[in-house]
């Protein structure tokens, strides 16, 4: 494959809801470019960019590929991104090397809710986007309806650039919108053939509207759309491509994956319209010198730098960085700076991908994604530079994670391997976190969904040769007292020789800091208990506020005081004094009114209006309470407190309560009383949990 400057790349990512043929669109653009003799399947796992093995399982895509085509003196990067809300990081790292998103509908089902995602994050990052409906040979589909869809979601910059004509139930021709001539579907080469009447009626339509959008793109062609004046070819075409690439107008193409129709017309018009890759010029980066603000351009006689927005463990190379060039040409022999970890890397291998296929070449140049294996301290939103110019350029925003599920291996003698091999599918994907609690001990996986930790559990258990299963996190509750109590604790214990003896008398109640574990006072007077057994005192309700007496979750929020007891010359100690205290603190701490602590959450859910009431009723099921709302745009932000032991699965049920339209944030925000209902089958349940694990001992 040989380099390409950046006037002539087209970096595309291709979005859509789930099922709608994007993997099957990719196998048409490469067989009629003719890198392959015959197009793969989804149902038979041989397709080009689906080649991991849980997606061949699956039969849906689980992470992006890249899969470049040649056409017309152009190299188009298509960057194949999958269409479950699960992996919605992957989507984020396809946008991020793009400058156009190809969102593929289903002209079975029209607009979808992960059409309305697509279009939201490409719009987010300005994204220009074109369409392709797909599926139009299906004898349910209707272009017309689509499209009339498409323009109530998106607006009127919806722009029709083809129109479909079928014989006999079949797709035949199309009407061209844009040069008003009509074409026949299929063959060797592009065709010219007889417009037919209905569907040139319907060009002339879109045509004038298609103008109207051109018009708007430019003050000079408004004037002349206002006189009446015809607009040159040039014109015309330059307007298209000005109004795709300001986002003014989304063309809309169609066809048949299945069938390899449309394909060459999906890929004519992404070389004629799609903005090259250096359409805009500059970009702006973060100096790593001053911290400041600069703009890089796109030019090969620039100063090297590139973004790696994607890293695949690979089991025969290792780890491969895929990146995009934002400047510079980066050769075999370049030495690339990262600033973010203050290396160096030298290449010595430069790959273009195509899917899981790794074609060496000499150079990538400005413009052009490529990858390189085995850096060592470079993953994925690390950027390579020169080190005369160190420059950042700005990370990707991936989703929170916020389905956490605790991962315990099925065989201890695997408990070692689980931190390591998730550690290389962490590369893989930003938007899974793994953490060790400190206070349960459990070792929690988060991710966007059930799919996504599914896969994860699978490529352990088929990459890794490390079976794990996955339960539901311990919720930390705590434990503390609402009344006041006085106790004696006595430890005095007589074994022959010297023996055991301390004597404390404490008083216990709310310290009113549900922040601190414990509040430790001395009010001895007389020398009833000597000084130097207070700090044994203390360590004896450090060890206790460890483990509460009601169901061994740590204690908050309590005063303990030493105000008498006694001691024996010989027999007393520090560890009998330790002991004192610690029966002094179980029998005070059951006598002041003991109580069960639930940790709330704070949750701004942001929803589409007509889901407003389904949420509200939902979080008062969970024992939540709603706080307020806020309109913004089409959507609420409702913002509400529940406990977060009634949202372990929230991430699921939300999305199955809005059909995958919602979202939510949350984050820990205190802890209060849980309800005397909740606290009894708390301490049951912790109960069985401590007998069973006293039983695996």
């Amino acid at each position: 494959m040989r380099a390409y400057s950046a006037s002539e790349i087209r970096n595309v990512a291709v979005l859509g809801h789930s099922g709608s043929g994007k993997t099957t669109l990719m196998e048409a653009a490469l067989n009629v470019s003719g890198v392959t003799s015959r197009m793969g399947r989804v149902e038979d796992g041989n397709t080009v960019s689906d080649y991991d093995d849980e997606e061949k399982r699956r039969g849906v895509s689980v992470s992006a590929s890249v899969v470049p085509v040649e056409w017309r003196n152009t190299k188009i990067n298509f960057i194949d991104a999958p269409g479950y809300f699960d992996f919605v990081g992957e989507v984020k790292e396809a946008l991020a090397a793009a400058d156009l998103a190809l969102i593929v509908v289903s002209a079975k089902s029209g607009v979808e809710v992960g059409t309305e995602k697509a279009w939201e994050y490409a719009s987010d990052l300005g994204i220009p986007k074109m369409i392709f409906v797909n599926s139009m040979d299906d004898e349910n589909a209707d272009y017309g309806k689509v499209v009339d869809s498409l323009t109530e979601n998106f607006g009127k910059n919806i722009a029709p650039f083809m129109v479909p004509v079928k014989e006999g139930g079949k797709l035949t021709k199309y009407a061209d919108v844009v040069n008003r001539k009509a074409y026949s579907f299929g063959g060797q080469k592009k065709e010219e053939c007889a417009m037919p009447g209905e569907a040139g009626d319907s060009a002339d339509h879109f045509h004038a509207a298609l103008t109207e959008l051109v018009a708007e793109t430019d003050e000079n062609l408004m004037d002349k759309f206002f006189s009446e004046e015809a607009f040159t070819d040039a014109e015309f075409i330059g307007g298209v491509k000005n109004g795709l690439a300001g986002g003014m107008l989304a063309p809309v193409l169609c066809g048949s994956a299945v069938a390899a129709s449309g394909a060459r017309e999906l890929l004519d018009a992404l070389v004629d319209f799609a903005p090259a890759a250096d359409v805009k010029k500059t970009l702006e980066v973060t100096d790593i010198k001053t911290g400041g603000q600069v703009t890089i351009t796109c030019a090969e006689n620039e100063p090297v730098a590139a973004f790696v927005f994607k890293t695949i463990s690979d089991p025969y190379v290792g780890r491969l960085s895929i990146f995009r060039v934002y400047s510079g040409i980066i050769k075999r022999d370049t030495v690339l700076y990262n600033p973010q970890t203050e290396t160096t890397e030298k290449p010595g291998h430069l790959y273009v991908m195509r899917g899981k296929e790794q074609i060496e070449v000499d150079e990538i140049r400005a413009g052009d994604i490529g990858a390189i294996a085995k850096l060592s301290a470079t993953s994925t939103q690390n950027t390579l530079c020169s080190k005369e110019r160190p420059v950042a350029v700005r990370e990707i925003d991936f989703p929170d994670s916020l389905l956490a599920m605790a991962v315990k291996a099925k065989d201890k003698k695997d408990e070692d391997k689980i931190s390591q091999s998730l550690a290389k599918l962490l590369e893989e994907d930003k938007t899974l976190k793994f953490e060790v609690n400190k206070e349960t001990n459990q070792m929690l996986i988060s991710g966007q969904g059930d799919s996504q930790l599914d896969v994860v559990v699978n490529k352990l258990k088929n990459r890794y040769k490390t079976e794990v299963e996955l339960s539901t996190p311990i919720v930390p509750y705590r434990e503390m007292i609402k009344g006041k109590s006085r106790v004696q604790g006595k430890y005095k214990k007589q074994s022959g020789g010297h023996g055991q003896y301390g004597d404390v008398h404490m008083e216990f109640e709310p310290s009113g800091d549900l922040t601190q574990s414990y509040v430790f006072e001395e009010r001895v007077f007389g020398g009833a208990v000597p000084r130097q057994y207070f700090p044994a005192v203390e360590k004896g309700i450090i060890e206790s506020v460890k483990a509460g007496p009601m169901a061994a979750y740590p204690v908050v929020g309590i005063k303990c005081i030493l105000v008498h007891g006694s001691y024996h010359e010989v027999d007393s100690s520090e560890m009998a004094f330790k002991k004192a205290a610690q029966m002094a603190f179980e029998s005070g701490f059951m006598q002041a009114r003991p109580a069960i602590l639930e940790p709330i959450a704070s949750v701004v859910i942001t929803v589409p209006d007509e889901y407003t009431g389904d949420i509200m009723g939902d979080m008062n099921k969970r024992r939540g309470r709603i706080l307020g709302m806020e309109k913004v745009g089409k959507k609420q932000n409702i913002s509400a407190e529940a406990p977060m032991a009634e949202m372990p699965k929230y991430t699921t049920d939300l999305r199955s309560m809005t059909q995958g339209r919602g979202s939510f944030t949350m984050k820990f925000d205190r802890y209060e009383e849980a309800p005397a209902d909740v606290q009894q089958k708390v301490i049951e349940a912790r109960k069985k949990e401590l007998e069973s694990l006293r039983e695996k001992e």
